[in-house]
């Protein structure tokens, strides 16, 4: 079996690196509401006392929960529990620059492999039956371990070729593109109503035939030629999505 066959499966929780783990048990708190907004986090002394870690560990997770928008940092003054949680910009989803995932949460990899794109789940436009195509799936995972979404990437493996051979848990497709000098230039995101099939219904805990979200992104290269197919299923929960734009002049992609 070669690299671009093999199948990814999800670590154990014990297998976790430490400011995941203390990732999530603060990402917990502050979903669940046990930390409302504006409420001062412990001080980074007081994390790792608690959870027995070094300071670099509890800095890095601090820097993830900060990263997600989940918290506020300042110097000298601490943490602060952000007073807009659980809302996410869709511009991140089709912010050809954006650094960083488009929405904040672990990802367990369900598979990944390459085939003809005839067999690939989603058609790519433009790419003949025969070629050679990338195709990753991926659950998103809440602060419980609950599945919050489902993501499917398909790309041209000649865009992609070395794709598999990535930590594909953290990884985002368009920073991956760039990175290997792939000119994006456009990228478009359709919004539609979707009913879940009984296998999704099962995936999020739901009755078959709920009304979800299907999200469908394209991202194009410069040459007219399309990058990647991501689809994901968003089904109804606790998180809010907007979009808003500056009037002044810049678009806001925070």
């Amino acid at each position: 079996m070669t690299n671009h066959q093999h199948e990814y499966f999800v670590m154990s929780e014990r297998d976790l690196l430490l400011h995941v783990q203390i990732r999530r048990a603060l990402e917990a708190r502050i979903r669940s509401g046990q930390w409302g907004p504006g409420t001062r986090i412990p001080t980074e002394v007081e994390l790792c006392q608690e959870f027995e870690v070094s300071r670099i560990t509890v800095q890095r997770a601090l820097r993830d929960l900060a990263d997600a928008g989940l918290i506020v940092r300042f110097r000298r003054r601490g943490s602060f529990v952000a007073q807009a949680v659980g809302q996410h910009n869709l511009l991140r989803f089709t912010g050809l620059l954006i650094q960083g995932p488009e929405t904040h949460g672990d990802h367990r990899v369900v598979s990944a492999q390459v085939l003809p794109a005839r067999a690939a789940r989603l058609r790519l436009p433009g790419v003949p039956d025969e070629e050679a195509v990338v195709q990753m799936e991926r659950h998103k995972l809440g602060a419980d371990g609950k599945v919050t979404n489902t993501e499917l990437h398909v790309l041209p493996f000649r865009l992609a070729p070395d794709l598999l051979d990535q930590d594909l848990a953290p990884l985002t497709s368009h920073a991956y593109l760039r990175d290997r000098g792939v000119e994006l230039v456009r990228a478009r995101l359709y919004v539609e109503p979707y009913a879940l099939g009984a296998a999704e219904a099962e995936l999020f805990g739901l009755p078959a035939g709920t009304p979800v979200f299907r999200w469908t992104r394209e991202t194009w290269t410069r040459r007219g030629e399309i990058a990647e197919l991501l689809e994901e299923i968003v089904p109804p929960g606790s998180e809010r999505f907007y979009v808003e734009t500056d009037l002044s002049g810049s678009s806001d992609h925070s």
